[in-house]
């Protein structure tokens, strides 16, 4: 038997999310450059600062039949159409062991993140981003002081890829009385590895992954993006706080002001990868809001782009991602360094 030696820029191999516990299909032999061939660039947007036919601008009346206030800055609302509902029954309704059933409560914002129509995060002002970064903190601070809720999820869906229904910037918030999937997998992780080393798992990558640097993207004081070891998405990053913090709400002043500077800096690079305006599911993970101290816990941000090769070539989850496992052709690696090769002057600024 031939004993070939291992290259990780070349053979396929699995890398395990630290983070969930769960495995990847890394296999860059087929897709050793990810920028090589024709870049596509999507057609040019030309979207207006107000739209009067948008349900999200101010003034206007949205599909539920409200109207929205002339607001001038970040705007929240119930949203109209919410998947969880207030005051509904919680807990076992059926304990069948082939057909459980639990009822679910809780609540479904959105926020909108300015009044202009045609903006997105990354040509946003500092400032006005760091009025988003509070919104966030607020509404953890609000929604998890509430009995009935265990969990708040704040997301953003960008792009009609993504299943953004309106290109008006605005997230949402998700507030659950249990603990979703998700962060329940990274909870379980992170407690477990506490219990083993006396320190938290993500602060103890992250000191690995900045003393290796080849994954990272961009950095200032107090974070740190980059694209984890074990990403699944093409140029998929996760963002992390450099001290132990547990939730948005605890977040200084001169934090949030540098987690505006790095989403900017961060958004900034994924639009200029293929000159469009880059489509992407994000979202905040933080501790439960069970009223208790999680000190296992590390606050972090999940960007999941679906874009591979251009504007208008996507990484499909289907096959044997679905029957399988996750599966990538370019490492993390080569990610981090195209990502870290974009200017952070918008391409559309710069003509």
């Amino acid at each position: 038997m031939t004993t070939i030696a291992f290259e990780p820029t070349e053979h396929p191999h699995r890398r395990r999310n630290a983070l969930t516990g769960e495995w990847v299909l890394v296999s860059p032999h087929r897709t050793k450059r990810p920028w090589q061939g024709q870049v596509e660039k999507s057609a040019p947007e030309t979207r207006l600062p107000y739209d009067p036919t948008c349900y999200l601008c101010p003034g206007n009346e949205r599909a539920g039949g409200k109207r929205n206030p002339q607001y001038a800055s970040t705007f929240v609302f119930d949203n109209d159409f919410a998947a969880l509902l207030p005051g509904s029954p919680s807990g076992p309704v059926n304990d069948d062991e082939l057909f459980q059933t639990e009822a679910e409560t809780g609540t479904c914002r959105v926020i909108c993140f300015s009044p202009r129509h045609d903006l997105t995060l990354p040509e946003m002002e500092l400032g006005d981003i760091r009025r988003v970064v509070d919104v966030w903190a607020q509404q953890v601070e609000e929604l998890g002081a509430r009995p009935d809720v265990g969990y708040v999820q704040i997301f953003e869906n960008r792009g009609a890829v993504m299943g953004s229904s309106n290109p008006h910037p605005h997230g949402q918030i998700w507030a659950n009385h249990t603990v979703p999937v998700e962060p329940a997998k990274e909870d379980a992780t992170q407690r477990a590895y506490l219990a083993r080393h006396s320190q938290p798992l993500l602060l103890d990558y992250l000191a690995r992954e900045i003393e290796a640097g080849e994954r990272i993207v961009v950095q200032n004081r107090h974070w740190v993006a980059l694209v984890p070891y074990w990403a699944v998405w093409p140029f998929e990053t996760l963002l992390l706080p450099r001290r132990h913090v547990l939730a948005l709400p605890e977040l200084s002043g001169d934090e949030r002001d540098a987690l505006a500077d790095i989403l900017k800096r961060l958004t900034t690079r994924y639009d200029n990868l293929f000159e469009t305006s880059f489509p992407y599911s994000m979202g905040w993970h933080g501790q439960p809001t069970d009223g208790e101290r999680h000190a296992h816990w590390q606050l972090h941000a999940h960007f999941y782009p679906p874009l591979l090769r251009s504007a208008t070539v996507k990484k499909f989850m289907v096959g044997y991602e679905m029957l399988g496992m996750p599966q990538r052709d370019i490492t993390a690696e080569q990610a981090a360094d195209r990502l870290r090769q974009m200017s952070e002057e918008h391409y559309r600024t710069a003509g």
